[in-house]
């Protein structure tokens, strides 16, 4: 920014002489004094000929002045006559209109050149060319053609490169349409007694995952040759077993394509099985800890937009899920970026009447209200969203302790930060959404329907610059011959 003294400088530079002012008044009085008789009239007709003729470059350059003056001074007597306004208030709603017309102009790599800039550069030069042509030297007319003919070339290919990364941003769509749906429709399941393998076949050799409440397989309806998934559930009392019909009543609510579907529920003497939708793609988890698979940016935007769309829903339906990590975020193929939430396990209905309180969860991912025991609400999965971002942008833990203690405490003290050097190039947009997630206070955190409005979420720009970035990182790994 310019000081006060540089502006100053400039503006009395701008600023016309004494000397011009009194030629510019005798060049007036001369054109406009008042004809008190014909002869004297015709006198000062005389005398301003001869002193055009002598002084034609003067003249020429003061009567421009002169007409400039005029109409600032025409301006200045109708801001006077007026009376409602000052000139400074007429002034005003210009001044914001250039203002945010040149905020919304986009940045281009070559300095923008406006019209009013080539105006006057033009003018300039048709003086200099005036002036040479007068004495003898220079190109002339044909000088300023080729110089204003440049000029328009200069505007000419700015604007058209500005055109081009107008145009590169607006057509630039983030690959964001829905994962594919279930290959059956929607149902309502009731847990059946009957002996599973009367109706399907499972491939106990084939385990797709696990964790607390036993293993899934891959199976195969035998009517139908459907592959499915086959979740195993130990459940011995009276107790367990309606844990698991809470799972299924949750499911039954669900329909949405980033959520898993229910297809058929079994109950035995040990255990019920739950017959799922079947995605090969593996979990979210082994893609953060995978060092082959090059995670990007713009890849972590399109998981979080899916899993905000898939809480968006629950949300809506009034189910809590209670326990989101990427262990509970299948991809559905290792090709693409779709994911579906699964493990509905420690879901629950959230009735606002019915203060809900839980003391389950894993540590990492706990929101500081789980740890309290306090009220639990449509935020505690958003804290755990915000937890999930920051492990995908960066591979790390924001709360992991030693031991679990250390990360419970870590978590009530809401410790964490981008220090880390795996944050030097992760945008700012990024890091301001992580922030929106992780505060302590629940009540201020953003909405699953705030978060999908957010820039880094939301802002098309962004996500070409992010995808630019995401080409210039391939193209500097690219092994040497």
């Amino acid at each position: 920014r310019p000081s006060a003294t540089a502006a100053t400088a400039s503006v009395w530079a701008d600023w016309p002489s004494t000397d011009t002012w009194r030629r510019q008044e005798s060049v007036g009085l001369i054109l406009d004094g008042p004809h008190t008789s014909a002869t004297r009239s015709e006198d000062r007709k005389k005398v301003t000929k001869e002193i055009e003729e002598e002084n034609a470059g003067a003249v020429f350059d003061d009567s421009e002045e002169e007409e400039e003056d005029k109409r600032a001074e025409e301006g200045t007597g109708k801001a006077k006559g007026d009376g409602k306004s000052s000139s400074k208030s007429e002034k005003a709603p210009s001044i914001i209109v250039d203002i945010c017309r040149s905020s919304l102009q986009p940045q281009d790599s070559k300095p923008r050149v406006t019209e009013e800039e080539l105006g006057k550069d033009d003018l300039k030069e048709s003086r200099v060319g005036d002036s040479e042509v007068e004495r003898g030297e220079g190109p002339g007319v044909e000088g300023d053609a080729h110089q204003a003919s440049k000029s328009e070339e200069v505007k000419a290919e700015v604007d058209e490169e500005g055109k081009e990364a107008e145009s590169a941003v607006k057509e630039f769509i983030i690959e964001a349409s829905p994962p594919p749906l279930a290959p059956f429709d929607h149902r309502i399941v009731t847990p059946k007694p009957h002996q599973i393998t009367s109706y399907y076949t499972i491939n106990r050799d084939e385990v797709l995952g696990g964790g607390r409440f036993g293993q899934v397989h891959k199976c195969l309806e035998n009517s139908s040759g459907l592959v499915l998934a086959a979740k195993i559930i130990k459940a011995r009392s009276q107790k367990e077993k309606d844990v698991v019909r809470n799972e299924v009543q949750v499911m039954n609510q669900l329909n949405h394509a980033n959520l898993i579907q229910l297809y058929a529920a079994y109950e035995s003497r040990y255990d019920i099985i739950l017959v799922m939708e079947y995605v090969e793609g593996g979990e979210l988890f082994d893609r953060i800890i995978d060092e082959n698979y090059n995670l990007t940016e713009l890849d972590t935007v399109l998981f979080i937009r899916q899993i905000c769309e898939g809480l968006q829903y629950m949300h809506k339906m009034y189910i809590l899920h209670l326990d989101l990590k990427p262990e509970n975020i299948l991809c559905v193929s290792r090709a693409t970026n779709k994911i579906k939430i699964i493990d509905f396990g420690l879901a629950r209905r959230y009735k606002p009447r019915e203060k809900l309180r839980v003391n389950f969860g894993t540590p990492e991912f706990l929101a500081p209200e789980v740890i309290n025991y306090e009220f639990v609400s449509f935020p505690t999965d958003m804290w755990s969203l915000g937890v999930i971002t920051y492990m995908l942008l960066s591979g790390l833990s924001p709360f992991l302790g030693d031991d679990d203690n250390e990360t419970l405490n870590n978590i009530l003290a809401c410790q964490w930060n981008f220090e880390e050097v795996e944050f030097t190039d992760i945008s700012d947009e990024a890091k301001e959404f992580i922030t929106l997630l992780l505060v302590k206070s629940k009540s201020w955190r953003m909405s699953a329907t705030e978060s999908l409005r957010h820039p880094w979420l939301s802002d098309r720009s962004l996500h070409y610059r992010l995808n630019q970035k995401k080409n210039k990182c391939h193209s500097t790994h690219v092994p040497s011959p």
